[in-house]
């Protein structure tokens, strides 16, 4: 008994310490101390773990070389990292009886041997819920084990040290919290200052000081009032007694000072709570007299040029982004707005797509260096519909000099641009057809083969020539001939996405550039045109039956000049004329191929669909921010009992053309359904999968009776399944996919808008569908971190993605940096190879929840 008081007594020292808060080394030599009394031959050892890169580092202490504990620094915490790294990986106690023999110390055996430590025995310092804080261990210079009771006393020993670091950074962050309270509460510019509950001042920093015109001695114990002009006391009151309730209020009064001056002061007060109870009451003011001044004289400046024909408005130059004062009614009748819509914005609402930037940026020069700016731009309406803005900036200067205001003068020259564009288009289009002509066709071409120089981009040329025209022209006149012509190239003009050009180049002869000239892309596309073109064409009450021959040519091999596309094209045109017409074939020098290079496959797919060759493999969707897995994407994959791995994008295509993607995606579905169901059941892992519906399969009849028995069969929770589709849904009208979205979400599963930016909807779309996420196509995540018009696109999406309440995802992340682009740009989740590749069900269960690193 008399032996144990002393390790008592060392034991309560050490709890006395870390009640005063004794330096942390203090304590933990204390707590080393009081181990060697209860464990003699002990080598005392602490290690701190940083979670940031689930590391161990030893701390120095004179019981160890410098150069063995420079080799114990950022270890990474395993099973195999020595006794201590196996401790903290398994939360419990690690025993090395030899560390000559224990394979774990493979790694660090030769500086522990050169240490001259032969066993270690480390146990998990963790805090009351389970955080881990580091390890304790003990080394000997002999092999040998912890008895019953030496292992009790590492624990016991683990314990205090836990306690000891849990106060050593409770402290630190209390002493962080006060100082940037006190930093806050000293630096603010406004006054700053505390009531107690009976409206007596109990302290206020300099601001308040300066503003008020009194020292602080001057302001304490007396009561807010007694420094408020009488007819505004009311006001004061009333605003300290809502706070008072536990309400932040803001209003205005007049304060008074010393020397009787009266100011005017904008005020907010809110209340300081303690433990669930009001116990004081916080004010913040500034003084707004100059502020009011001016905007009263801006106020008497308005109703003299009320009666102006022409727009005017005025922006306070000194206020955070430039607010509008002031609008007279002219402004209000050109731009559609209401006066309450436009007072305290930033003018730059006005802008919209097609706005010049060149323009912007001369105007916000003009506003950076104070001086008169005159420019043409587009603005927008509240409609939407644009119109062209003769605008006069002139900055307004007060007596000193000091420009406060700026004032703009604008006329809408809507009339007159108009009569310049279409003197303009004249020139560049065909009158008959309204497309670009051959001239600006192979200017456009021209600049095309420049930048797919530089981003090693596909282009693709098409030339149209249509079967028997001049037949039609001589036997029906030019009248009907034109109207053929203009039916042409307004159903042309529908298969095509805005990023294409068609135009007319001569006569019954039309080109097609496609700037995306993927070849799956480009074939379907043409058999797309003479679908379309074979329908009937209705002139004078009478049907026209058409035809037309196309001809391909792309940049595979290098190009002298660019027009040397129209001219491959244009002989792959004769072969198709040669081949019987109502054709279309591909330039490879003097040789050409047709459309029937896919019937070998279209029949290997329906082989793969009859003999099961099709997997599903997942991949996981993470948080931006700490890399926990959120959820997975089910992604099919063809295995090819000859040819192996087929990649997606060498047949998704063609099943999409041929029909067979109805199957495919019925059968990835059911899948998906069933396989996240038993993940749920049999890991617990409740993790929402997204499942690839072609525009095909989602507008097809009886779509959502395919879903609903998908859910039934698999037992899987509708919340738990999201179906992404493109922009393509939109292509036959978007009311019925509006009202499909609309019943799926009642059921419960959610609808993701992928590959955002690269189709054909509008915004007007995205705002009416009812969708819940939109991802960007990896095209604009690999470009972001380095283009700077790129950047601007992803942060306009995920900005106005977020104000719709949707969640962004980036597809294809592949690097840290775009990694961390992403998280910068506040991206919510992250897919990609950076992470994980896609997988098999199997290999998705044993995946940690935090991916940090590519899991192949």
């Amino acid at each position: 008994m008399n032996d144990e008081f002393p390790l008592l007594e060392a034991q309560q020292g050490i709890h006395e310490r870390i009640a005063r808060r004794a330096p942390l080394p203090q304590t933990l030599e204390a707590i080393a101390c009081w181990v060697g009394q209860l464990l003699p031959d002990a080598i005392v050892a602490f290690m701190r773990y940083d979670p940031g890169d689930d590391t161990l580092s030893l701390l120095p202490s004179e019981r160890f070389s410098t150069r063995f504990t420079a080799r114990l620094q950022r270890v990474p915490v395993g099973p195999d990292s020595a006794s201590f790294g196996s401790a903290a990986h398994g939360r419990s106690l690690a025993v090395t009886e030899d560390i000559a023999r224990d394979p774990r110390w493979a790694s660090f055996r030769d500086a522990a041997l050169a240490e001259g430590l032969r066993a270690c025995w480390s146990s998990p310092v963790l805090s009351p819920d389970g955080e881990l804080l580091g390890t304790f261990g003990t080394y000997y210079r002999v092999p040998r084990v912890p008895t019953p009771g030496g292992r009790r006393r590492l624990c016991q020993a683990a314990a205090l040290i836990s306690l000891a670091l849990l106060r050593d950074r409770d402290d630190r962050r209390h002493r962080e919290l006060s100082e940037w309270h006190h930093s806050l509460f000293v630096n603010h510019p406004d006054g700053v200052y505390a009531f107690d509950l009976e409206g007596r001042f109990l302290r206020c920093n300099a601001a308040l000081e300066r503003i008020a015109g009194r020292p602080e001695s001057s302001l304490i114990g007396r009561h807010f009032n007694e420094f408020i002009e009488p007819d505004s006391h009311e006001r004061t009151l009333s605003g300290f007694n809502a706070a008072r309730r536990g309400e932040a209020v803001t209003y205005e009064a007049r304060g008074v000072q010393v020397r009787g001056h009266a100011y005017q002061l904008e005020i907010t007060n809110f209340p300081v709570t303690l433990d669930g109870e009001i116990v004081g009451v916080y004010g913040i003011c500034r003084d707004v007299t100059e502020r009011n001044r001016q905007t009263d004289k801006l106020r008497l400046l308005s109703r003299g040029v009320d009666a102006s024909p022409s727009g005017m408005l005025m922006v306070d130059a000194l206020a955070p982004d430039m607010p509008i004062v002031f609008t007279n009614p002219a402004f209000l009748a050109i731009t559609g707005y209401a006066q309450q819509e436009v007072m305290g914005r930033n003018c730059r609402f006005l802008q919209g797509p097609d706005t010049d930037p060149a323009a912007v940026a001369e105007v916000r020069a003009g506003i950076r260096e104070r001086r008169d700016v005159s420019v043409t731009l587009l603005n927008y309406r509240k409609d939407g519909t644009p119109f062209w803005n003769y605008l006069v900036i002139s900055p307004v200067v007060d007596d000193g000099g000091v420009c406060t205001h700026f004032i703009g003068i604008q006329q809408d020259v809507t009339e007159q641009k108009q009569q310049e564009a279409r003197l303009a288009h004249q020139a560049t289009h065909d009158l008959l057809t309204g497309l670009p002509n051959r001239a600006t066709f192979t200017r456009l071409l021209d600049t095309a083969c420049q930048r797919s120089l530089r981003e090693q981009e596909r282009l693709a040329v098409l030339y149209l020539n249509l079967d028997g025209f001049k037949t039609i022209n001589d036997g029906l006149g030019h009248q009907a001939g034109n109207q053929v012509l203009d039916s042409v190239a307004r159903r042309l003009e529908t298969l095509l996405s805005p990023d294409d050009v068609v135009a007319r180049l001569v006569s019954d002869e039309f080109g097609v550039l496609l700037v995306d000239g993927d070849r799956t892309r480009v074939i379907r596309l043409a058999e797309r045109i003479l679908e379309a073109l074979a329908q009937p064409i209705g002139v004078d009450d009478q049907l026209i039956q058409l035809s037309v021959s196309i001809g391909i040519a792309s940049n595979d091999q290098p190009l002298a000049h660019a027009h040397e596309l129209i001219q491959q094209a244009s002989l792959a045109v004769e072969q198709a004329k040669r081949q019987g017409r109502n054709t279309w074939q591909w330039y490879r020098g003097r040789r050409t191929e047709s459309s029937r290079h896919s019937v070998l496959m279209r029949q290997e797919l329906h082989t793969a669909l009859s003999d099961n060759q099709f997997e599903v493999h997942y991949q996981p969707l993470v948080d931006a921010h700490d890399s926990r897995m959120r959820s997975v994407e089910a992604l099919v994959r063809w295995r090819h009992p000859v040819r192996g791995m087929i990649s997606p994008g060498d047949f998704i295509p063609l099943a999409e053309s041929t029909g067979q993607i109805i199957p495919l995606g019925r059968r990835v579905l059911h899948q998906a359904c069933q396989d996240i169901a038993e993940m749920c059941t049999h890991s617990g892992r409740m993790l929402p999968v997204a499942v690839n519906i072609s525009s095909l399969q989602f507008c097809r009849d009886g779509f959502l009776e395919e879903v609903r028995h998908a859910l039934a069969t698999s037992g899987l929770p509708p919340e738990l399944l999201e179906l992404e589709v493109t922009e393509s849904v939109l292509l036959d009208g978007a009311e019925p996919v509006i009202e499909l979205m609309e019943t799926l979400k009642a059921m419960g599963v959610r609808v993701a808008l992928d590959d955002f930016g690269t189709g054909f909807s509008s915004l007007g779309y995205l705002r009416d569908l009812p969708t819940h996420k939109l991802k960007l196509d990896r095209s604009f995540v690999q470009k972001a971190p380095c283009d700077r018009r790129t950047a601007a696109i992803v942060q306009g999406v995920i900005t106005m993605a977020h104000r719709m309440d949707m969640t962004v995802v980036a597809e294809g992340v592949e690097t840290r940096a775009e990694q961390q682009d992403m998280a910068r740009r506040h991206c919510d989740l992250l897919q990609g190879y950076l992470f994980a590749r896609p997988m098999p069900l199997s290999a998705l269960y044993r995946l940690p929840d935090v991916l940090t690193g590519a899991v192949v």
